[in-house]
């Protein structure tokens, strides 16, 4: 077919009329309507949430939804997750991709993996929460003894034993903390009073750094004092007192107390004796 060259003005118009008409039809078809067809265009799927799934979970619940998973080799490691849960996702959730994409998934290790434990010892309990965190290690119970600086951690225990730095525990363990309460020696057990005579009792309790409270009379000359069994088992053994000694205290003998804490103390007080004051009850 031969091609007839314009001679004319209006001939050479058709002729770009003609090009430019082609090339129009030849963009709407490509870009309307065979690249759509060809690429399913607006036909997306937005990609759901899958952490924290199982792999079997995982399996059913992208095929209703015509997706597919594969796991990545990538290993890795979170004691908020089980074992072998998803803990990360490609693409993420609330992306929109075409119908039968793939899902690429990170599972949880069935194992947690050791991690060196950290020095936490003479540290906050600010800064130690904030070590542990990091190592992914959890805190546990946190039990305050007598120490001269408040909040410092004196020991870190994990199963009722010492763990010490440096020592390879599981990702996710659990580590109790023993932190100083800034008491030093101020705090310690009271003395036992039972049996002693009344002002004995009293120049103890104020030798200990304590306070004489309430001193109540009784008629009850039983008492209870602590002792051992044949086996070395403690064992109450209730005895008389003699008349003006005590035969029951509060706070009981080895309470944790204070410097400066009261304890009541009640006198076995016979009808026939005194009941006067002594000289230490002004103390």
């Amino acid at each position: 077919m031969s091609f007839k060259k314009p001679t004319t003005i209006k001939d050479l118009l058709i002729h770009a009329g003609v090009i430019l008409g082609s090339s129009a039809f030849l963009v709407i078809f490509l870009f309307y309507i065979y690249l759509p067809i060809r690429t399913n265009h607006g036909e997306t799927i937005t990609v759901p949430d899958v952490v924290g799934m199982s792999p079997e979970e995982l399996t059913e619940f992208l095929e209703r939804r015509n997706l597919r998973f594969e796991v990545t080799e990538d290993s890795s490691y979170s004691s908020e997750f089980e074992p072998l849960s998803v803990l990360r996702q490609v693409p993420k959730p609330n992306t929109k991709v075409k119908e039968n994409r793939k899902i690429y998934v990170t599972l949880n290790a069935e194992r947690p993996p050791l991690v060196r434990m950290p020095r936490v010892e003479d540290l906050s309990l600010k800064s130690a929460q904030m070590v542990l965190k990091s190592y992914d290690l959890k805190l546990g119970k946190i039990r305050f003894v007598p120490d001269d600086f408040f909040g410092v951690i004196l020991e870190a225990k994990m199963d009722g034993r010492n763990v010490l730095e440096g020592e390879n525990v599981e990702k996710g363990s659990t580590i109790d903390l023993v932190v100083g309460d800034g008491f030093g020696n101020t705090v310690f057990q009271s003395p036992n009073l039972i049996g002693l005579e009344r002002e004995e009792a009293e120049v103890v309790i104020i030798g200990s750094g304590l306070r004489v409270g309430k001193v109540r009379f009784t008629t009850m000359s039983k008492a209870g004092f602590v002792v051992q069994d044949s086996s070395g088992l403690d064992i109450i053994d209730f005895r008389d007192v003699s008349p003006g000694s005590v035969q029951q205290q509060y706070p009981d003998a080895e309470t944790i107390l204070k410097i400066g804490d009261p304890i009541d103390i009640w006198v076995y007080q016979p009808d026939s004796l005194s009941t006067g004051t002594t000289i230490l009850d002004s103390q």
